[in-house]
């Protein structure tokens, strides 16, 4: 269904940025017997809000058929554990958490995030749409509601468990098509002291490494700090800090309270509002530029793959994350130039790439097959991936990344142009 309106204020006009034409849904993974079937294809274009600065897409597939049956679970991530570990105890520290205090989760997904918050003995709850994920957090004893978060379950949750000292969203809100009915809810629960912490991938990042594979379906909005800063003061809430963080390619941990809860603004906000304008995020001209780079790289990616069979060198993937099934379809990239990928989920295994067709294995199938270069499709990762797969490059193997520009990796790349998480 096509929007016209931004999610964020309102405005009855959006621009275009980028169109990526129709697109399979990157979560959707096949099973080979069903291989020959045709896929659903949605529109996947991006655009600017000229009135707030909002960064969006202009079409909204139901969230029934997105979230419903999701394959995406957080515990496959060692560098997710760390940094729900930290997450967990900076936060209980800093807001003075104890064993009366409730934390809720919203997406709780597998509840790894709020089982470090019960190893500090602190309450939690859980509310995660899709059912079979919610399943595996209530297995490991974290209580969990199957439901979308929204307005109404916020006032649900309020008047059951409320207020509530501790609200916490991570990489949720850019999945919500309903954006000021998610935050009104929270605010709603939220205690008169309370905070809430909002976790979601930076707009600057994603503008300066050119990560245009987390464009999909399930992404319908990319933030800035003053985009969110103006989506909370709707609501009568303000952020109070916010801390770039390493996670899924670059992120902000933004803290946020109601004015009158006496917690100090940080002098993080103005450094990254002032970062955020000097890059000129709210005007089209940086966005066109953003349009030409994406262009380039589309011909980079392939052309790189080909370049290295032409030398007589073999390649695989690593991951098969939504980011990286937008970049192969995008790209082009299927099992002629990618024969398999590699993933830790066994949810995973043994399927197909949504659109591109390619069969994921388990990661042993690395060091069994030996390639000699592996894409790295979960770049987010890149660090972790390559402290594992040591035996892998012990072995020969060389990793490589597809963006900002395909990049052969070695012990010598500098940290920073590995993306590392």
């Amino acid at each position: 269904m096509k929007t016209t309106c931004c999610r964020i204020c309102g405005h009855a006009e959006l621009l275009p940025i980028l169109d990526l034409g129709d697109m399979p849904l990157a979560n959707r993974f096949l099973r080979p017997e069903r291989a020959d079937e045709p896929e659903p294809r949605f529109p996947l274009r991006l655009t600017l809000c000229p009135w707030c600065g909002g960064v969006q897409l202009d079409e909204e597939v139901p969230r029934e058929v997105l979230f419903d049956d999701y394959v995406y679970v957080s515990g496959t991530s060692d560098a997710v554990h760390r940094h729900a570990a930290w997450l967990a105890e900076s936060t209980t520290q800093r807001y003075g958490l104890g064993a009366d205090d409730l934390v809720v989760e919203a997406a709780s997904n597998d509840g790894t995030v709020l089982k470090t918050f019960r190893w500090h003995g602190v309450r939690t709850l859980g509310v995660e749409p899709a059912a079979n994920v919610a399943e595996v957090a209530r297995e490991e004893g974290i209580d969990t509601r199957v439901a979308y978060f929204d307005e109404r379950v916020g006032d649900e949750l309020a008047r059951e468990v409320g207020p509530v000292k501790l609200f916490v969203a991570r990489h949720v809100l850019a999945h919500v098509q309903d954006l000021n009915g998610f935050v009104a809810g929270m605010a709603k629960l939220l205690a008169s002291d309370g905070v809430g912490i909002i976790e979601c991938p930076h707009l600057v990042p994603f503008y300066e490494r050119l990560e245009f594979d987390t464009i999909y379906h399930e992404h319908l909005c990319y933030f800035s700090l003053g985009v969110l800063r103006t989506l909370f003061g709707r609501h009568g809430l303000h952020v109070h800090d916010a801390q770039p963080v390493a996670m899924h390619g670059g992120s902000l941990v933004v803290h946020v309270s109601r004015p009158g809860a006496c917690h100090p603004v940080s002098s993080r906000v103005r450094e990254i509002l002032e970062q955020e304008e000097e890059l000129h995020l709210r005007k089209m001209p940086a966005w066109r530029a953003f349009a030409d780079r994406v262009t380039r790289v589309r011909q980079e990616v392939p052309a790189f793959l080909d370049r290295l069979r032409a030398e007589g060198r073999t390649v695989a993937g690593y991951g098969a994350p939504a980011k990286g099934n937008t970049l192969l379809c995008a790209c082009g990239v299927g099992p002629d130039r990618l024969p398999f990928t590699v993933d830790r989920s066994p949810a995973k295994q043994g399927l197909l790439t949504p659109g591109s067709r390619i069969p994921i294995r388990p990661p042993e199938a690395l060091l069994a097959e030996r390639p000699d270069v592996c894409l790295l499709l979960a770049w987010n990762f890149a660090d972790e991936i390559m402290q594992q797969q040591q035996a892998y490059t012990d072995a020969g193997g060389t990793f490589a990344l597809p963006l900002p520009t395909p990049t052969l990796l070695d012990a010598e790349t500098p940290a920073p142009a590995r993306l590392a998480s």
